[in-house]
């Protein structure tokens, strides 16, 4: 992902969750600080799809719509900020894909685990990938930013 690809990704971001919207502060904000965890999916120029992650702290996904300002010195966690794919790349295998590039960027982090908030009934999707729901009564609050449905999950890595 480029600067120059971020008014795309908000086209893709409105038509895949446009109950979650958010700034497009929050997209910029993440490919400064962490580039080589933003990238896009496209097909003759047109973004098709987008993922925003990053290393943070474990057990404490950021709240929708919201800047971190920094990454933590000291990370235990590949955070999944983001994944968006049009209807059009569903069932290609591109999501697939891309987690696997994801865990790609965790292990090569050395990160113990891969966490995210799974909405838009995806918990199935994130399941079949080896993603675990993790009952937390203190991401309460922090869950229902995004909907009464919202799962935080994880994946640990190197099994």
């Amino acid at each position: 992902m480029r600067a120059a690809d971020i008014a795309a990704v908000l086209t893709v971001a409105a038509r895949v969750h446009p109950d979650f919207p958010e700034d497009a502060a929050v997209f910029e904000e993440r490919l400064r600080l962490f580039p080589q965890g933003c990238f896009v999916h496209d097909s003759d120029g047109a973004v098709l799809a987008y993922v925003v992650s990053h290393p943070w702290r474990a057990g404490d996904p950021p709240a929708l719509n919201t800047q971190l300002d920094a990454l933590p010195a000291e990370p235990a966690t590949y955070y999944l900020h983001d994944i968006a794919l049009l209807p059009a790349l569903r069932g290609s295998g591109a999501a697939s894909r891309m987690v696997a590039r994801l865990v790609g960027l965790a292990e090569a982090e050395r990160l113990p685990t891969l966490s995210l908030v799974a909405v838009n009934g995806s918990a199935g999707f994130w399941r079949r990938h080896g993603f675990r729901p993790v009952a937390d009564a203190a991401l309460t609050d922090k869950l229902k930013s995004y909907d009464d449905a919202a799962a935080f999950m994880v994946r640990t890595l190197g099994r």
